[in-house]
């Protein structure tokens, strides 16, 4: 939109004042010009009716139009013998307007013409200088509306200045400052208060952008970190075999392989789960279906038995889930290795409709670290990974609508409880 919000206003009031003027001081004219038409015509009638009466008491025609005769009526009686009383006639027509009668009763009137004439002139007069004053009041009425609406309009808009000018100090740079109208039940007052709101949107996705950033920033660096670790030891194991050439020997040359196989699996592991990372970060595609959390639950408990048989797993409970189960088979089987890492030799696997609860009689979370242990590349006291299982667990856990979190055993035993939530979209 171009144009000043005030020359606008302005301009469309000063327009609309041009239409209705003229057609106010058009309809005021007319309805004056008729009633003086009419006024006029009454003013004749009334002293033709008067006259009447007057002849019918018998009155004298001279006596009769010395009180007939009035201001702007020409009064002219002519008897029946001829005599005229009176003024002389004239005729009607142009600027005359004129009404005869007969009149009925009376010694001398009987039988006598009467003619009353008025000059309309006088009304001519009256409404051309009706139509001057029209002219006269309008354009002053339209000059004391401009002056009017160009300070008023000053006034009026003064919050929209104050808007842009706090736009453009936040466009500079200076953030933090709010228009803070006095009243919100206004359309400027409501529109200024909604300006604040979106200040403090924009400030506040502003303020989230750069601390995600700095925790990009941060997790890249540690990601670079984690994998120099494997990547050296892979460049060190190769340039060794390179070295020791053929007359390396055998059992030197196995543990080098050995080290490189384990390097090797160390990194891609790294590299597997910052692509998973990536992947819930730009939205996790699941794949949902009917699922048996129990099933899926003595799965795992049945994989700790034969790796650890010394540890003791138990499952109960019953619930069948939407999920995707490849998932929420990823997440079980870092919650019960995290558990036996931590040196747990128990763990009490809870199947619900709402989740799964994992417990352990292991050391425990603290209660200080227990957000912090979410985070990506944290690593636990025992923790063997690249501290990204339980990020990427509590990744899959909200893409289900859920969330993954740690507390204290129900029972208050020593030890920690997992809580996987489930609330898959509908």
């Amino acid at each position: 939109m171009s144009g000043s919000l005030r020359v606008r206003v302005t301009v469309t009031a000063i327009a609309v004042l041009l239409i209705v003027l003229p057609i106010t001081g058009l309809v005021v004219k007319a309805v004056f010009d008729s009633q003086a038409e009419r006024s006029l015509d009454s003013l004749l009638t009334g002293r033709a009716q008067l006259v009447q009466q007057l002849a019918r008491q018998n009155v004298a025609p001279g006596n009769l139009v010395r009180r007939v005769d009035a201001d702007g009526v020409r009064v002219t009686l002519i008897l029946r013998n001829g005599r005229q009383l009176g003024a002389p006639p004239i005729e009607a027509g142009g600027n005359v307007r004129q009404v005869k009668a007969t009149l009925q009763a009376g010694v001398q009137t009987k039988g006598a013409t009467l003619m009353l004439s008025a000059d309309t002139s006088l009304l001519a007069d009256a409404s051309s200088r009706l139509r001057t004053v029209l002219l006269l009041s309008g354009a002053a009425a339209i000059l004391i509306t401009a002056l009017a609406l160009v300070i008023g309009m000053r006034f009026a808009l003064a919050p929209l200045d104050a808007m842009t000018g706090l736009a453009r100090s936040i466009a500079a740079g200076r953030r933090g400052g709010r228009l803070q109208p006095e009243r919100a039940d206004t359309e400027l007052g409501r529109t200024a208060a909604a300006f604040d709101e979106m200040l403090d949107a924009l400030e506040g996705a502003e303020g989230a952008a750069r601390r995600s950033e700095d925790r990009m920033r941060e997790f890249v660096a540690d990601a670079a970190h984690e994998l120099r670790t494997p990547i050296a030891g892979l460049q060190t194991a190769a340039e060794t075999l390179i070295q020791l050439g053929p007359r390396a020997a055998s059992s030197e040359r196995g543990q080098l392989e050995l080290l490189l196989v384990r390097e090797s699996r160390r990194a891609g592991t790294l590299v597997s789960d910052l692509l998973e990372l990536s992947r819930i970060d730009a939205g996790l595609q699941l794949q949902l279906t009917q699922v048996d959390l129990h099933h899926l639950a003595e799965s795992q408990a049945a994989r700790l038995r034969l790796v650890a048989p010394d540890l003791d797993v138990e499952v109960d409970g019953i619930a069948i889930v939407t999920a995707d189960p490849e998932r929420l088979t990823q997440v079980l089987a870092n919650l019960v290795d995290n558990a036996r890492q931590a040196g747990a030799q128990a763990i009490h696997i809870s199947v619900t409709p709402a989740g799964v609860m994992v417990e352990d009689d292991g050391p425990g979370v603290p209660p200080e670290v227990r957000d912090r242990i979410f985070d990506r590349l944290v690593h636990g006291p025992q923790s063997k990974g690249a501290g990204l299982g339980l990020a990427i667990a509590r990744g899959v856990a909200r893409a289900h609508g859920g969330d993954l979190t740690v507390g204290d055993r129900a029972d208050g035993k020593p030890g920690a409880a997992f809580y996987l939530r489930l609330s898959h979209p509908q």
